[in-house]
């Protein structure tokens, strides 16, 4: 679909039909929920016109049948028509799309949102100052031409949770919210997980106003065109108080679900990861004048440095991935004068990680040595080991091996990929739960997760909220 879909997700893709599910009107048509739920009744509002406890369809209301609906109304907004993938850039016309649907989505379910002051929406059951709230959520932005479900199923599968808990006449004891973290990908200005990181003080506020986009327009003025005070952004270490637990579904970004043959997992980790930038400078030269042995091309030397980061990779049981690169001049008969390429790579252990990238850097600097190439490394970005605090975890594996689908413990497994989860870690309590990904493929079109894992995910959701905010 074009990037310019309604920002309520309204319209259907490709003008297929509305679908009928329950509850929900299908493809985000909303209305506002009964008055008889909502912040601070501590009943779980219901779903846009839900109609789970009559009519003929009462006794075939599934947990997927709100997901669907849901998943519908979003599914459209910042689609690329050609590559069929997603280009919800931080603060771009896509995120705010996103951002609308979100507000829609707590509107029609009576609850209380706002944006905090690092541009992170959240949507409030019960009262916000309570203390000890539980809450989930995920992002809604994407890398470019991203899956769809990266993000967003976790935003989704928590609307849908809270519908499933309405449907099952749950009354809470602890405020229940639900967040759409600010560029967590980092697709736009090179950092991942800017709206957690500034919320949790990892981020300085000078660092986050010199963030660049490849146009050259920084975070603070694309914030401003978004309608949003740059002035404000910070820690928040107020807001985090209130929180007691925070618990973020994810699809899996890997194949371990798939080979089990589990619908859904739990995390018991990220491994430590970080990017870095090479920048290898040569000559500018004619390509067609200038003698191979006259020749200083950075090229070269970045493509050696690519295959070692494989070699090195390969090793250490660890992984790295030079994924982005710039050239300058940049021209097809021009030998480079730049060449920039930036390194991601990942690994079980700080060890493991220090000497892949170690090791990497000084191929680099070889290669470099020999073809008179100048090279700088700055390391942009790091996250280090983030082991979930192990009693919430425990406390997801007893919830889920109680009310599970399989008859078998939920698998518990390690991940490469950070999250906003990670981030808020070193403030609150934090788990993950994931959602099997059959074909491992993450971040490309070709992302996917079935209808009934979904289904699955939002019921393990629902479980885990119940389990966590009723005494």
């Amino acid at each position: 679909m074009p990037t310019d879909t309604p920002p309520d997700g309204a319209t259907p893709p490709d003008g297929a039909t509305p679908p009928d599910l329950t509850p929900g009107v299908g493809a985000g048509r909303l209305r506002g929920a009964p008055g008889a739920s909502g912040p601070g009744t501590g009943r779980v509002p219901s779903a846009p016109e839900d109609s789970a406890s009559h009519g003929p369809r009462a006794q075939q209301w599934r947990a997927g049948d709100s997901f669907l609906a849901l998943w519908r109304g979003l599914e459209p907004v910042g689609r690329h028509s050609g590559t069929g993938g997603y280009r919800r850039y931080a603060w771009s016309a896509a995120d705010l799309d996103c951002r609308a649907w979100f507000r829609a989505q707590a509107e029609a379910r009576g609850l209380t949102q706002e944006t905090d002051r690092n541009g992170n929406q959240w949507a409030w059951l019960g009262d916000p100052l309570a203390g000890d709230a539980v809450v989930t959520g995920s992002h809604l932005d994407s890398v470019p031409d991203g899956g769809a479900f990266d993000g967003p199923l976790g935003v989704v599968s928590s609307f849908a949770a809270l519908d499933e808990l309405h449907r099952r006449g749950v009354k809470l004891d602890r405020p229940l919210a639900i967040a759409n973290f600010g560029d967590e990908e980092g697709a736009r200005f090179g950092l991942a997980c800017v709206g957690s990181r500034l919320t949790a003080g990892r981020l300085t506020v000078a660092d986050a106003h010199r963030l660049r986009d490849a146009d050259g327009i920084t975070l603070p003025r694309a914030m401003e065109a978004a309608g949003h005070d740059p002035e404000a952004l910070g820690p928040d270490p107020e807001r985090l108080a209130r929180i007691g637990a925070f618990v973020e579904l994810h699809v899996e970004q890997g194949r371990a679900l798939d080979l089990t043959g589990d619908p859904v997992g739990i995390a018991s980790a990220i491994w430590p990861h970080g990017r870095w930038r090479f920048d290898f400078r040569g000559e500018a030269n004619h390509a067609g004048t200038t003698r191979l042995a006259d020749r200083r091309d950075p090229m070269l030397t970045y493509a050696e440095t690519v295959l070692a980061a494989r070699r090195e990779a390969e090793l250490t049981g660890a992984l790295a991935t030079f994924g982005k690169v710039a050239v300058e001049p940049n021209g097809v008969n021009a030998i480079p004068s730049l060449v920039r390429g930036w390194l991601d790579s990942r690994a079980a252990d700080h060890a493991t990680l220090d000497a892949v990238v170690s090791g990497i850097e000084h191929a680099a600097r070889e290669h470099a040595e020999r073809a008179g190439i100048d090279l700088d490394v700055v390391r942009e970005s790091f996250t280090p080991v983030v082991d979930f605090e192990h009693a919430l975890r425990d406390e997801l594996a007893h919830i889920l091996g109680s009310a599970g689908d399989t008859g078998r413990p939920v698998p518990v497994l390690g991940t490469g990929a950070g999250h906003d989860a990670g981030i808020l870690s070193a403030a609150v309590p934090t788990a993950m739960l994931f959602v099997r990904n059959p074909t491992g493929i993450s971040h490309s079109p070709a992302e996917h997760a079935t209808e009934d894992d979904c289904t699955a995910g939002v019921r393990a959701l629902a479980d885990v909220l119940e389990g966590l905010a009723c005494s």
